[in-house]
């Protein structure tokens, strides 16, 4: 006879020896964000991208710079200007501060809806290779590796896909691999 107290034990151990045979499964990782910036049109992107950030950048840097000027001026005219006349410099001063963080907001909207425009395409067709891998190999999930705290190595598919992508999502993991880039030479 098994005592009451140890029957709940013994079922619930009999339930962790028989599920793993039903839970199996084959996961995989793969870092997305890098996978979409080390591919050749990830890289584009992030030229075009880098570019158009340099010049508002610059552009940015030089109403900062101004503004600094402005203040350091409003400062050194503190002790000569009238209450009101110094008033009326710095509201003005302030108003086109806050018009200079406003310009910064609608930039850095700007270059995220440009970075989703340039990225989108890659994303799409990444994707596309993703589920192709997973297939091919019987990987029942993959997940972002960003979203998981560990990973062993040999889960992480992100360099095959970027080969693959870079193949113009074709290729295979076997010995396909090298015979695109001798056809490029």
């Amino acid at each position: 006879m098994i005592p009451r107290w140890l029957s709940p034990a013994l079922v619930g151990l009999g339930l962790a020896i028989t599920l793993p045979a039903h839970a199996e499964g084959r996961i995989a990782v793969c870092d997305v964000q890098h996978a979409v910036m080390a591919t050749e049109d990830g890289m584009r992107a992030q030229t075009t991208l880098k570019k158009l950030f340099d010049a508002r950048q610059k552009e940015l840097d030089g109403k900062q710079t101004e503004l600094s000027r402005a203040r350091e001026d409003i400062e050194k005219q503190s002790r000569v200007l009238s209450r009101e006349a110094m008033a009326k410099r710095m509201d003005d001063w302030q108003r086109r501060m806050v018009e200079l963080q406003t310009v910064f907001v609608d930039y850095n909207k700007e270059l995220q809806k440009k970075q989703g425009e340039l990225t989108a395409p890659v994303v799409k067709k990444m994707m596309a290779i993703i589920a192709r891998l997973a297939k091919k190999n019987n990987y029942d999930v993959v997940i972002d590796k960003q979203a998981a705290p560990y990973a062993r190595q040999d889960l992480d598919m992100t360099e095959q896909v970027i080969q693959m992508y870079n193949q113009g999502g074709e290729g295979d993991s076997g010995g396909d691999k090298d015979a695109k880039p001798e056809e490029k030479k």
